[in-house]
């Protein structure tokens, strides 16, 4: 009976130094192994095995990236101005025994850090730089926790600034004055549009002026080339028309000779042909000063002629 109960004692002594030797460590975790107080080892993700009292583990580190929310800080300004800033710290512990044993909370010590700065930096600035700055408030912050937490096995990744709150009376007046320079920037656009309009109706008048000018100088060039054309027309009807009763008459005159008249009769037909022809009003005939003796002999001719036809 006793025996027996020794053999239960004991397996379950078996059991328990078992359970204290093996440790199981998550996927991106590691654990600080002290061993009799003293830093040992770290034990990796997965199945290990430690000595039971001898060896413990102090702390088991996260790997992850892990982000610490800063609690909002009400800074003053360089014009004396009070602005609630809520920031956000996103780290990584690159080194677990210094994040052990460098710090004994490192959280708090970024938490810490970055509100100092935050007051130092703020502190530099007005409150218009301060509303602009978010990315130069963030990076200041990077680098001063960077230079403390490198002693603490901890990399600072990203510090960015959530929000940058005024006080109430100071955000009014913002408001007021954004709202008065979108009324001035809409005023001024409405005055270019009138502008750019009254401008565009002028060229499109001053377009409409142009073409016009240049139809009706086209239509009086093809007036009065339609004119000219129409004169020319004109003219040469007249010449072939002269030109054909001088031919006719030159033909009679040929056919006279043929048929045996003498110079004077033919002198006097070509007068009469004269005369008919300088009867139209468009008509002129020049006679040279050496034909005036014939003509006045061909009007004693045609007196004789004129006797013997009333006989």
């Amino acid at each position: 009976m006793v025996g027996t109960i020794l053999l239960f004692v004991l397996l379950a002594l078996v059991v328990v130094i078992v359970a204290m030797s093996v440790k199981i460590v998550p996927q991106q975790e590691v654990g600080v192994v002290e061993r009799l107080g003293k830093f040992h080892k770290l034990i990796k993700p997965g199945l290990n095995v430690v000595i039971p009292v001898i060896d413990r583990v102090r702390k088991v580190l996260d790997l992850r990236i892990q982000q610490a929310n800063v609690p909002p800080q009400t800074v003053i300004t360089k014009d004396n101005v009070q602005v609630m800033i809520d920031t956000i710290i996103f780290y990584q512990v690159v080194n677990p025994e210094q994040a052990t044993y460098g710090i004994s909370d490192y959280v708090m010590g970024v938490r810490n850090i970055s509100t100092a700065t935050l007051r130092q930096v703020i502190g530099k600035m007005e409150l218009d730089e301060t509303l602009a700055g978010r990315e130069r408030i963030s990076a200041e912050i990077r680098v001063a926790l960077d230079e403390a937490t490198e002693k603490w096995g901890v990399r600072i990744e990203r510090v960015e600034v959530l929000d940058i709150r005024p006080p109430e009376d100071i955000q009014e007046a913002m408001d007021k004055q954004m709202k008065a320079e979108r009324s001035r920037r809409a005023i001024i656009l409405e005055a270019e549009a009138a502008k750019q309009d009254m401008i565009l109706r002028a060229e499109g008048q001053r377009q409409s002026a142009i073409l016009k000018a240049e139809g009706d100088r086209e239509a009086r060039i093809r007036e009065a080339e339609g004119l000219r054309q129409a004169q020319e027309l004109e003219a040469a009807g007249r010449a072939e028309a002269i030109r054909l009763v001088a031919e006719a008459e030159r033909q009679r005159i040929e056919q006279l000779k043929q048929a045996g008249l003498d110079e004077n009769i033919l002198s006097y037909k070509s007068f009469e042909a004269l005369m008919e022809m300088a009867k139209g009003d468009a008509n002129k005939v020049f006679i040279p000063s050496s034909a005036l003796e014939t003509l006045g002999s061909l009007g004693a001719m045609a007196d004789v002629l004129k006797t013997k036809k009333g006989d």
